[in-house]
């Protein structure tokens, strides 16, 4: 049934209103653009609500919203050419695990594979941005969300073979470093028990300031980076005598860390209480990727969603 008035359409709408948002963040790979884009969707969609036919309304807002992501990624002009790291995808932003558990598109229980690890991760969100936008929805559209492609073509207003070919292109160009095989992908959302070990490791020597130690939990590669800086810090040569300055330093004040996730990834809330200060602040985020049992890379983001996480204003 379509909803005729303004509050049945509300109602109707916010059942999918998390879905969508992790769409948009999937499309865009920042958090608070996301949310700007579902509020876009919504207007588009209320405002079109009478054009409205048929018993697919879920399938109708993921079209709105769909597009309104590819208008404002041509607006922006936002496309990576290539990612050699994170550092280069100046606007991607975390996503609380917190709120990828809300989604529930198909009733009342939470498809875990539509915010599957192996498709809301860093890595992958950082690959896709190198896709022509439209490659990009057709990928999300039938690789994640497994749209046929007759709905991935209503969606994008095209045909069939356009989508067909968009989808094998984008394939091509992501190679072996797409998600493998969707029956292959983790139902499990929770970390693993290294995962776990490593993360309270890294909070742990952080607040007790033991470089060393800090150091013994990661691969020889390691790498740091730091959007929206473009700079990444590579192997533990490099970041040994970086951490090593920042733990001595006197006037670094106190650290206190909390565990947290966001993109199924173990991370650490971080907050600094300045000397003389009275108590710790919201400061930064670090998200750990883990890779045969050490911690292969630290991804620090600033605290644009720690009230997204649910952690406390100070400590």
């Amino acid at each position: 049934m379509t909803p005729t008035t303004e509050r049945e359409f509300a109602q109707h709408v916010n059942r999918h209103k998390r879905e969508l948002h992790v769409h948009c963040y999937r499309m865009l790979g920042s958090f608070e653009e996301a949310e700007d884009l579902v509020q876009e969707t919504f207007l588009r969609a209320w405002r079109h609500h009478e054009q409205f036919e048929g018993d697919h309304f879920r399938a109708w807002l993921y079209r709105i919203a769909t597009n309104a992501c590819l208008d404002h990624i041509r607006r922006k002009g936002r496309r990576a050419e290539e990612v050699a790291s994170l550092a280069e995808i100046p606007w991607l932003q975390p996503y609380p695990d917190r709120l990828l558990d809300e989604v529930a598109p198909r009733g009342e229980e939470p498809d875990a594979v539509v915010v599957a690890r192996e498709t809301i991760e860093l890595g992958f969100l950082a690959l896709i941005q190198i896709l022509p936008a439209r490659q990009r929805a057709v990928l999300i559209l039938r690789d994640v969300l497994e749209f046929s492609a007759q709905e991935a073509a209503d969606a994008l207003e095209t045909s069939v073979a356009s989508v067909n070919s968009a989808l094998q292109r984008a394939r091509a160009t992501l190679g072996d470093r797409a998600p493998g095989p969707r029956g292959e992908w983790s139902a499990d959302a929770e970390l693993s028990e290294r995962e776990r070990e490593l993360l309270q490791g890294f909070i742990d020597t952080h607040e007790r300031g033991d470089a060393e130690g800090a150091v013994r939990l990661m691969a020889e590669d390691i790498r740091i980076t730091m959007p929206p800086l473009a700079m990444a810090y590579d192997g533990i040569d490099t970041i040994q005598p970086l951490l090593a300055r920042a733990f001595t330093d006197p006037d670094a004040g106190e650290w206190r860390l909390l565990p947290t996730r966001v993109n199924r990834m173990p991370a650490a809330a971080s907050y600094h209480r300045a000397s003389g200060a009275s108590e710790f602040t919201p400061f930064k985020i670090d998200v750990l990727r883990v890779r045969d049992g050490l911690v292969a890379e630290v991804t620090t983001f600033g605290t644009a969603v720690f009230g997204e996480l649910g952690l406390p204003a100070a400590l």
